[in-house]
């Protein structure tokens, strides 16, 4: 079973997503890792049923589902929620991320040779300028 921690803003606004999207009592927001971005991994979400393989953690109403294939590279990360004004949505902290593009959305993982991603800070596509 993934160990992957909701915060409480995290779950009252997946709460509130899941019910404005009218979700059935099955769907969560489902969380998955894809080869891609400038880091070399970036995080997929949306709102899903499970599917086979999948992890279903539900905390006080919330329900996130993780692929089945992502389980190892979402080992021991937290969930949160940013109400930012410039960058409000869900945050992925993961822990076995080496480093991470500015954007937040793609990381490089510490099982990986380094370097083929972004520094830390560099947003995607600009070659570092911001």
């Amino acid at each position: 079973m993934a160990t992957i921690e909701i915060t409480k803003s995290a779950e009252e606004n997946l709460c509130k997503l899941l019910e404005e999207k009218a979700a059935s009592p099955t769907a969560g927001l489902r969380l998955a890792v894809r080869k891609g971005g400038c880091a070399g991994w970036q995080y997929e979400m949306n709102v899903a049923e499970p599917e086979d393989g999948d992890e279903v953690i539900e905390q006080g109403g919330a329900r996130v589902i993780v692929a089945g294939d992502s389980l190892e590279k979402l080992q021991g990360c937290e969930i949160d929620f940013s109400d930012d004004l410039t960058d409000a949505g869900f945050k992925i902290q993961n822990p076995k991320a080496r480093r991470a593009c500015g954007c937040g959305t793609s990381f490089e993982p510490d099982d990986e040779p380094e370097g083929s991603g972004a520094e830390d800070g560099e947003v995607c596509g600009t070659g570092g300028a911001q």
